[in-house]
């Protein structure tokens, strides 16, 4: 909505200047006054619509970019819009969906308010985050797992905390904060998930430990 409004406000600016310009006196060759009063308030209508989309759009960049970079080729993650929030009545944080043979779209939606969080972890560079932007920065190494082929729940939440420092390295935080928000998730919120998402073989020398170099455990 709000790219539309930048740009209808932009064409409308464009026309009542044109209009102008061909056309500088009316019919008894009076000189015609620029409209700026018009052309200047939807000018500026279009660049306060223009501020959010951007914004939004550059940090759909930047976290298609961190997921590409944990999927191992180009992904696409979709940042949630206000007016998609309203009429969603899905519980989930995120998603990724899969077709008919299990293969998954390189591309996962991500809610509007982890959307915000995670706004909120990139423009502070991952320091003291709390504990919805730690959930946050996880869920996007969980969808990014998705793209990368699990369709196990529980096979792409281990797989996920096993890389969420490096999600967080890439989302701008030190070493050592990225380090200490993939223990806290393991240690803390990871017992709170649903069955479906939790294995025993999801720890030091279990099954599903993959021997990174940066594990939570």
């Amino acid at each position: 909505m709000l790219t539309w409004v930048a740009v209808l406000a932009a064409v409308g600016a464009l026309a009542l200047a044109l209009r102008w310009a061909l056309r500088r006196t009316d019919g008894l060759g009076r000189p015609i006054a620029f409209p700026r009063y018009a052309v200047a308030g939807l000018a500026l209508l279009s660049v306060v619509a223009a501020v959010p989309v951007i914004r939004h759009s550059r940090l759909e960049t930047r976290l298609s970019q961190v997921a590409s970079r944990l999927v191992g080729h180009d992904v696409r993650v979709h940042c949630q819009t206000a007016g998609e929030e309203f009429v969603d009545a899905g519980a989930e944080l995120g998603y990724v969906r899969f077709d008919a043979g299990g293969r998954p779209e390189p591309r996962t939606v991500i809610k509007h308010a982890q959307c915000g969080l995670l706004r909120n972890y990139i423009g502070r560079h991952g320091r003291s985050p709390d504990r919805d932007e730690i959930i946050a920065v996880h869920v996007l190494t969980h969808e990014a797992m998705h793209m990368r082929g699990l369709t196990n729940e529980a096979e792409a939440e281990c797989a996920a905390m096993q890389r969420d420092a490096s999600t967080a390295a890439l989302l701008g935080a030190s070493a050592g904060d990225a380090s200490a928000l993939a223990r806290r998730y393991f240690a803390v919120y990871y017992a709170d998930v649903p069955d479906d998402y939790r294995s025993g073989a999801c720890t030091a020398g279990g099954q599903l430990d993959e021997k990174l170099a940066n594990p939570p455990w």
